[in-house]
């Protein structure tokens, strides 16, 4: 019997997605002890929508030391590729790539993103660099986090730079 982590590749198939449900937070455990199953109200839940969403994506990339000509080559060729790309910092051995992907959930916003940097290698001549990190945030709570004064600044300049 072969095992493997939900959601991974299986023999010659295509990877599958998975949601998980979640379960009742702390606050909801406290009505649990003055109600009874029958008297308590659905959790209400965001409905679910087919309407897409922009997500703001970081995809974060390193390995072996690439010329830095050839770098940015690479990625400005993933910049005219990917019309959504805002951003993309490097150096020899690393690169952060920040964009807008419009999708229709959280899920397909990372599926996308994971599979950005394979499926443009070659086209754009990328270096062989493995995704180290992925943080997909929702547009929403990009701009709070700006409004805020965390994370990062809004993409600016825009464009291919050196760290």
């Amino acid at each position: 019997m072969r095992r493997a982590r939900p959601g991974a590749a299986s023999r010659g198939g295509e990877r599958a997605l998975t949601s998980v449900r979640t379960g009742n937070g702390p606050a909801d455990r406290d009505d649990e002890r003055t109600e009874s199953t029958s008297e308590r109200a659905e959790p209400e839940q965001r409905a679910p929508t087919d309407e897409p969403r922009l997500w703001h994506v970081t995809l974060s990339v390193s390995g072996p030391a690439t010329p830095l000509p050839d770098i940015r080559r690479g990625l400005e060729q993933l910049a005219h590729d990917h019309a959504f790309l805002l951003t993309s910092r490097y150096a020899d051995d690393h690169a952060e790539i920040r964009y807008w992907e419009e999708a229709r959930d959280l899920h397909d916003a990372a599926a996308v993103a994971l599979r950005l940097w394979g499926e443009h290698r070659q086209s754009a001549q990328l270096p062989p660099w493995e995704i180290v990190g992925l943080e997909v945030i929702d547009r929403d709570t990009y701009h709070q986090r700006i409004a805020e004064g965390y994370g990062p600044p809004p993409a600016a300049p825009v464009g291919v730079h050196p760290f």
